[in-house]
């Protein structure tokens, strides 16, 4: 791929789900985000394109859609739109980046992607069946639609790559991780690597502080000087914190118990603890904290107990991570929950006074907006920071290809 002399200025961002794509077109002189959207129910009936011009109105488009290649063709059909497109045409973008949930050890920064890149991450399809088939799906689409524009993958998991081997490896026989590469890798990476910097830039420093990103999906990480050195999901997305509709982590010996006592094989226990447990599974209610706090006011009491039992489980991450770290000098929210949530993160700082946090109950009255939510002059600051995914992966794409064309 030829970039000599091309001038990358506008980045198209491209994450891909099984049956959704996201996606947000960015000029980077600015960091200006000039239209963003949202492609759902791919292959399946009622499929739409949201589609947000920057400052105006949503455009919903409802058409079959019944392949990744044919939403990526949608999105630019949307962009170069002369009623509410933001670009003439197709040739004004100038890189595309990717979001990779994993990249295994291979992978340690986002690449320009090749034919060796591409293979590479097919291999790391047999631990992330879920996440990488889609995201591929997206690559090739992109790579077909837009021959000759430079396509970058950005990985969830190369943030982590700084753990060292005493965080990373299981208590398993060591030949499990040569053999297979069975070890923690740790996702979200993107998104914590977008709140670590931004908080360094707050605090004017580099420091030891823990990133909670709470959504559907959560984890904590323990930056130490910016670098990720212990996460709590491993392997997969599975382990760890407990989720929406995810365990978290549970006795290993549970599995066989419940596949023998229920009569599961072992695709039906992954579907069981990967979309039946979680919050979801000890409320019998929902997956939405939103519908479990309604509940609980009204007298709920196994929606209270989720809550309880989602807040605990935070609390007991914090503490490990801050003996990890050796101290803390920030405690960081970020994602859905995180960041719109004010009774959770009250209610997950409540108790750990003696590491020198205290929230400020008038400034934690925030959702979806950038603030220190600490009292005056604690020795642990405590933020609210919205995650920015889509602008690390522009940036990331932006500096790769910037760094080639120099070369």
């Amino acid at each position: 791929m030829a970039l000599t002399g091309r001038l990358i200025v506008i980045v198209f961002v491209v994450n891909c789900g099984s049956s959704s794509i996201k996606y947000q077109l960015i000029n980077m002189e600015g960091e200006r985000v000039m239209a963003k959207g949202l492609i759902e129910r791919i292959g399946m009936e009622g499929s739409t394109l949201k589609h947000t011009p920057a400052g105006k109105y949503t455009i919903d488009l409802k058409e079959e859609i019944p392949d990744h290649k044919v939403g990526i063709c949608m999105a630019i059909k949307a962009l170069t739109s002369k009623e509410y497109g933001v670009i003439k045409d197709m040739s004004e973008i100038d890189a595309v980046g990717h979001r990779v949930v994993h990249g295994g050890e291979r992978f340690t920064d986002s690449v320009l992607i090749t034919s060796d890149v591409l293979r590479g991450i097919e291999a790391c399809c047999e631990i992330a069946p879920l996440h990488n088939p889609p995201n591929l799906y997206g690559i090739n689409a992109c790579m077909e639609i837009m021959r000759g524009t430079p396509q970058v993958a950005v990985f969830d998991t190369a943030f982590h790559q700084t753990m060292p081997k005493v965080a990373y490896l299981y208590g398993l026989p060591y030949e499990m991780y040569v053999k297979y590469g069975v070890r923690r890798y740790g996702f979200h990476g993107t998104s914590h690597k977008y709140v670590a910097l931004r908080a360094a830039e707050l605090m004017q420093e580099h420091m030891n502080d823990l990133r909670i990103h709470l959504g559907n999906g959560a984890s904590i990480a323990a930056i130490k000087y910016g670098k990720s050195i212990d996460t709590s999901m491993g392997y997969t997305p599975l382990e760890g914190l407990i989720m929406g509709t995810r365990s978290g982590e549970i006795d290993p010996a549970i599995i066989p118990f419940l596949m023998e006592k229920e009569n599961m094989n072992a695709q039906q226990i992954d579907d069981y603890l990967n979309r039946r447990s979680g919050i979801l599974g000890i409320s019998g209610l929902s997956s939405d904290f939103r519908d479990l706090e309604s509940a609980a006011n009204r007298g709920d009491d196994r929606s209270q107990l989720a809550i309880d039992v989602f807040a605990y489980k935070v609390k007991k991450y914090i503490g490990g991570y801050v003996a990890a770290m050796g101290g803390v000098d920030a405690i960081v929210f970020t994602a859905g929950l995180g960041e719109n949530s004010p009774f959770m993160r009250d209610k997950i700082c409540n108790g750990l006074e003696y590491l020198g946090t205290r929230i400020d109950p008038d400034l934690n009255q925030v959702r979806g907006k950038e603030r220190e939510i600490s009292v005056r002059r604690a020795r642990v600051k405590i933020f609210v920071i919205p995650t920015n995914e889509e602008l690390v992966i522009a940036r990331d794409t932006y500096n790769i290809c910037r760094r080639i064309i120099k070369l």
